[in-house]
């Protein structure tokens, strides 16, 4: 009877061990900069991150499993991004890591996530941040190398040979400005005037003027957060009429706002989702970004390509869980690797072993700012 009795309690023991590990949450770290000059690229990705978790947890959670969202922000500081992360792995002993809003956040975490091996999913654009292909780094957000392209394929068909680029001192766009410097002889693009500014600099008058005295027959602004929006109004201001074009990092209702006025006729590359209205209806695209953007602008407001970009990661994190079926952290960067045919906000995705990004050109939309509000041109 003792024997039943032990076994018995043995079991019960085990059994509750089981329930425990199963109600046990995955762990989701997040670092981005939700505060400083690219709170706007950060803010909308947290809440998004948010707003999918408590939704993803309201209908059941991950196999039965709640996702617990660990979040620090990094104000753009490279170097608390590091602490963060150290601090997301060792204190916090997170699954996975969604996060570095800025190229200059992630690409300096890069060490500890691969050297601690931990699935991490960057909303940075450089393409240096999965080229070459690191083992535990995946990307969402479309490369320098893509939005250059897409520029310079609009440039040629105006008839634009003779540019002026001016670029931020962040690592997004000292990596655009290489891509730039790349890629411009493949498209017949001369660079007549290569200008910089510090990203939390309040006036650009004194490049500009520099610009001004040159041939160019546009301007190229490579940067993001508030600088940009500076330098659109500093334009206007010295009466400068040349086609202005800006980088991806500039995709939001932000800066049209920040810019106001003097950014009518800037073109840039961008996502779909911030014209998903004007997507045909056969776009596979379409109703993925319309009930995302629903979702979003009924608690936030405005959508933003950024803000994609967490949905991007996480749904694609999620996906990878439900198939390997826990948090097994070798089987869930396996399962991201696989990730095939997803359709998200960026594009749809196809990764590979040796392509930890799986996105192609055609995934940016060339759009123009048209009474304060983008318009696709092609």
């Amino acid at each position: 009877m003792k024997t039943i009795w032990k076994n018995l309690l043995t079991l019960l023991f085990l059994m509750g061990v089981g329930i425990a590990q199963a109600a046990e949450p995955i762990k989701i770290g997040s670092f981005l900069t939700v505060t400083g000059p690219a709170s706007f690229l950060g803010d909308p990705e947290l809440r998004t991150l948010q707003m999918m978790v408590e939704d993803i947890n309201a209908k059941g959670g991950v196999k039965g499993r709640k996702i617990e969202l660990i979040h620090y922000d990094t104000g753009g500081n490279a170097r608390e991004a590091v602490n963060f992360v150290k601090r997301l792995i060792k204190n916090d002993h997170v699954d996975l890591i969604i996060g570095g809003t800025t190229s200059g956040d992630t690409l300096a975490v890069i060490p500890d996530v691969e050297k601690e091996g931990i699935p991490f999913i960057s909303l940075a654009a450089a393409v240096e941040i999965t080229e070459p292909t690191k083992k535990w780094v995946f990307k969402v957000a479309p490369t320098d190398r893509m939005a250059v392209i897409r520029i310079f394929e609009d440039m040629r068909q105006r008839g634009l040979a003779k540019i002026a680029l001016i670029t931020g001192d962040g690592g997004f766009d000292k990596s655009g400005r290489e891509q730039i410097l790349k890629l411009a002889p493949q498209y017949g693009i001369t660079l007549v005037a290569d200008e910089s500014y510090g990203n939390k600099d309040t006036d650009m008058t004194a490049q500009l003027t520099k610009i001004r005295a040159t041939d160019a027959q546009a301007i190229l602004n490579f940067g993001f957060g508030q600088a940009p929006a500076i330098v659109t109004k500093n334009i206007k201001q010295l009466g400068i009429a040349l086609p202005l074009y800006h980088s991806h990092g500039v995709a939001s209702k932000a800066f049209i706002d920040l810019a106001g006025a003097a950014a009518e006729g800037a073109r840039l590359p961008a996502a779909a989702l911030v014209v998903a209205d004007q997507l045909p209806d056969n776009d596979p695209q379409k109703p993925v970004l319309l009930a995302y953007k629903r979702q979003y602008e009924a608690r936030h407001g405005p959508v933003s390509t950024f803000g994609g970009h967490g949905y991007d990661s996480l749904m694609i994190a999620k996906a990878a869980l439900e198939r390997v079926g826990n948090p097994d952290k070798a089987k869930v960067r396996d399962e991201i690797e696989k990730t095939q045919g997803f359709v998200g906000t960026a594009g749809v995705f196809n990764m590979t072993p040796e392509n930890h990004m799986g996105l192609g050109p055609d995934a940016f939309k060339l759009v123009e700012i048209r009474n304060g509000a983008w318009k696709i041109i092609n």
